[in-house]
């Protein structure tokens, strides 16, 4: 199985790209499954079902979140609609939404699941590295996957490659998300997991992590509360391309930059 993953869509911009952009991408690389990190995309902070639906008719199959899951929160309401679509499993499990998806392509099973980081993070999330025990041994046992995918949603470059460890041998591919700057460290590790530190971000390329650069500047240099906005102009879509196969094992893996 040929596998996309696409960093997080910020705002307008990142929709836009991607609209334009990954149907023809898609179709040019073979990609049987594109996965898409969804948490920035509705106005720079959390997802909604219109902009899912949005994106899945521009060729996504299925969608991870992270910890602006529900900043948007008409999607409280809206998570149980989305079977593709895994938030952090490491969360208060009263939450709404699912711990992980399966797509399915012939005799392959892709199980894909969405983990939050402890390091730098505001957020109350169980540590990630008991929950991906649990969530492999269902996605192995009882879903019978061939092969599984994590979204590491995490701040820190050490506890991205501590889970990439932690996991070598026991998934297809980690991937982390959240800092949105593509690293340049796509590798495969040595039991076959396949890893990237960050897949990037797909937003607009004039912006400070996709959001407007002056507000960054404002609460950085003058220390002054500002409200965070997407940026506009032309955008870049971030992420990588694996392959896998039915033993579970990463072929290969790239990132790629796609501009507008």
């Amino acid at each position: 199985m040929r596998v996309c993953f696409v960093g997080d869509i910020v705002g307008a911009a990142g929709k836009r790209a991607f609209s334009a952009i990954m149907p023809r991408f898609k179709a040019d690389n073979g990609i049987d499954c594109l996965i898409v990190n969804a948490e920035n995309s509705t106005h720079g902070m959390g997802v909604s079902l219109n902009v899912i639906n949005d994106l899945t008719a521009s060729g996504a199959d299925g969608f991870t979140l992270g910890n602006h899951s529900f900043s948007n929160r008409d999607f409280v309401t809206q998570a149980s609609k989305v079977r593709n679509c895994a938030r952090p499993a490491n969360i208060t499990p009263s939450w709404p939404g699912y711990d992980y998806f399966v797509f399915e392509k012939g005799n392959e099973r892709l199980g894909v699941f969405n983990l939050l980081g402890q390091v730098f993070m505001d957020n109350n999330a169980d540590t990630p590295f008991a929950k991906a025990d649990e969530i492999i041994e269902k996605l192995k046992n009882e879903e019978h996957c061939t092969s599984i995918f994590l979204d590491f949603h995490a701040e820190t470059t050490s506890e991205k490659l501590v889970m990439g460890r932690y996991l070598d041998g026991r998934v297809t591919a980690v991937a982390g998300t959240h800092t949105h700057v593509q690293t340049a460290d796509e590798k495969i590790l040595p039991g076959g997991t396949g890893y990237i530190t960050d897949a990037g971000m797909t937003g607009a390329v004039d912006s400070v992590l996709g959001m407007k650069a002056e507000t960054s500047m404002t609460r950085l240099v003058s220390k002054m509360s500002a409200r965070y906005e997407p940026a506009n102009g032309p955008a870049v879509i971030n992420g990588i391309v694996f392959n896998t196969d039915a033993s579970g094992r990463c072929l290969d893996i790239r990132r790629f930059c796609e501009y507008e």
